[in-house]
């Protein structure tokens, strides 16, 4: 795979060079907000026959949103080969094998207290800042498209925020355009190593890199983030900082945010965007379990290429 760009050909609205091409970009997609949860569900009537026409729904409010909410109703899976095999539908096939995965690389996030999984947010019950998935990645290997599935929802809580990264992106340029060129450096942020194997044993070298990024062969936005103040460095001048406080100012005030809870048999679809999680509590009866499945690839049909085709 391609490291992803880090400036923009002409043609693409996420080039600073192109005022024109992002105006109209910018007014195609002011033009679905506001918007609430309710209008981003899709319902399926068979995960395992998903028809042409649900496909079209699903592809339609991905394009828009960069994320949509499926609903399978009543029926439960019966297994989370199913999960993959809907997800290929949706040219999701390139997945990512996570150290804290199953076998199928699909993740049961869950309380957990074996050792190796309990030192991560996820596998708790608190609450999870705001990230886009695979962040420590390197950049070969960057997520590009998530798929998450509830299972069975916590007693209380678990409610996640939602916010299309390209939102975000607007919010930043709109303001100033430098901080787009500050958040695109290829060393805007550095995520530690992680050295928590056994005996120190580091599993992960320190990532660096940017912010906001284009893929090569697409001109798609791509986003790498996490809020984490912890351990998490930004590259050190006035501007990174700047526009990293910008991110946190927003990701706290953004009109562009949806709430939502999953309920069993719901789940997201996603081009990788910016999400958390808050605090939950589970019962003897009722344990929180969802599966997330990381992929390498986008969801098909939901480029800005075909946006651009729309708007000139």
């Amino acid at each position: 795979m391609t490291e992803p760009a880090l400036c923009s050909p002409k043609s693409n609205p996420f080039s600073l060079d192109d005022d024109v091409a992002y105006q109209k970009w910018r007014q195609h997609k002011l033009s679905a907000y506001p918007v609430t949860p309710d209008r981003l569900i899709v319902a399926i009537a068979d995960i395992n026959a998903v028809s042409a026409q649900e496909l079209q729904q699903l592809k339609a409010v991905i394009h828009q949103h960069n994320m949509v909410i499926y609903d399978l109703g009543a029926r439960p899976l019966a297994s989370k080969a199913q999960i993959r095999q809907f997800a290929r539908r949706l040219g999701l096939e390139r997945i990512d094998n996570n150290i804290c995965s199953d076998e199928d690389s699909i993740t049961s996030l869950q309380v957990s207290n074996t050792a190796q999984k309990r030192i991560y947010i996820p596998y708790t019950n608190r609450r999870l800042s705001w990230h886009a998935d695979g962040y420590y990645n390197p950049l070969e290997k960057q997520i590009r498209g998530m798929l998450l599935h509830c299972v069975r929802p916590a007693l209380k809580g678990g409610e996640n925020m939602l916010l299309d990264h390209e939102m975000l992106y607007i919010q930043l340029r709109d303001e100033n355009p430098a901080y787009i060129r500050a958040l695109m450096h290829a060393e805007a942020m550095t995520i530690p190593p992680n050295n928590e194997g056994e005996a120190g044993e580091q599993l992960r070298a320190a990532q660096s890199g940017p912010v906001f990024s284009l893929e090569n062969s697409s001109g798609n936005l791509h986003i790498r983030y996490s809020a984490r103040t912890r351990n998490i460095s930004w590259r050190n001048d006035s501007l990174t900082a700047e526009a990293s406080g910008k991110i946190t100012e927003y990701l706290a005030t953004s009109p562009y945010i949806l709430r939502y809870r999953l309920a069993a048999g719901q789940g997201v679809i996603c081009n990788n965007l910016l999400h958390n999680r808050t605090s939950f509590e589970d019962s003897d009866a009722q344990h929180r379990l969802l599966y997330r499945a990381r992929f390498y690839d986008r969801v098909a049909d939901t480029g800005v290429s075909s946006i651009m085709n729309q708007v000139n």
